[in-house]
């Protein structure tokens, strides 16, 4: 009788999805001995990098924004700078102007203007053109800027 107690198959009261047989290779520890075992806030851990992140995107936008808009500024500069140098190239001039030296532009009864080195003030009482329109610089470049 001994032998069939054998011979029966061992019925084990433990559920089979709560053991292992390969107890080294689970994730958590399986013994009263065995290091203590924290799970993480994984869902903290992620909340706070996403928000780190996005406050560092942030920054960075911000800053690429304020090159934009300074890029844009220098941009309208360099176009208002092309065509009043297109306007004092089309302008009669007596003389060839050096770089770096200040100049003044009247404009004439035909809506013709003229370049002059000699300023609103220089001409006496009355200024020999209808009127007197900016004073302007010769850059190196070959542009001209509005002075006044």
């Amino acid at each position: 009788m001994q032998q069939n107690k054998k011979d029966e198959e061992f019925y084990n009261p433990i559920d089979k999805d709560k053991i292992t047989e390969t107890p080294g290779l689970i994730p958590y520890p399986h013994t009263i001995g065995s290091p203590a075992f924290a799970p993480n806030q994984e869902g903290a851990i992620k909340k706070t990098a996403i928000r780190v992140m996005e406050e560092q995107c942030h920054t960075q936008m911000d800053q690429i924004r304020e090159q934009i808009a300074l890029l844009a500024k220098q941009a309208e500069k360099i176009k208002t700078r092309m065509e009043t140098s297109k306007a004092i190239y089309g302008a009669d001039m007596a003389f060839e102007p050096l770089a770096g030296e200040t100049y003044h532009l009247y404009a004439r009864e035909k809506d013709a203007f003229v370049l002059s080195m000699v300023g609103p003030k220089e001409w006496g009482r009355k200024i020999p053109f209808k009127h007197y329109v900016a004073t302007v610089k010769l850059l190196s470049d070959r542009t001209w800027e509005v002075l006044e």
